[in-house]
């Protein structure tokens, strides 16, 4: 009902925790997997969403958020591996519980969803 409300089509899914091997058998499920890593200096949040930003056709994303205190860099890599994009988001590092509704929200933002 709060979708229709909002004029929303699609109602983003949001998982239950899942180990990494799970994570890295799904990620060929999705067209784009954004791996949020506060250790990554190269490739930004925006980056990844520019490159994307005018595509005409409808995408899957999924948003990769690791547990408080921080994903293990040995996990990262077996992420980055599956296809995975290691992204940062910026100077400031989120709450566990609030970096997804973030991420949401500024993907509607700049791709208009």
């Amino acid at each position: 009902m709060a979708s229709k409300q909002s004029g929303r089509d699609i109602i983003p899914k949001i998982e239950n925790i899942q180990n990494i091997k799970i994570l890295c058998e799904n990620i060929q499920n999705y067209d784009l997997v954004l791996l949020a890593y506060e250790n990554e200096k190269e490739n930004s949040f925006k980056e990844e969403l520019q490159k994307i930003k005018n595509t005409k056709e409808k995408i899957s994303i999924a948003i990769i958020i690791g547990p408080e205190g921080g994903i293990d860099e040995e996990e990262v890599l077996k992420l980055e591996n599956a296809g995975a994009k290691v992204i940062s988001l910026g100077k400031r590092i989120l709450r566990t519980e609030t970096v997804a509704l973030a991420m949401a929200s500024i993907i509607m933002y700049e791709l208009e969803t």
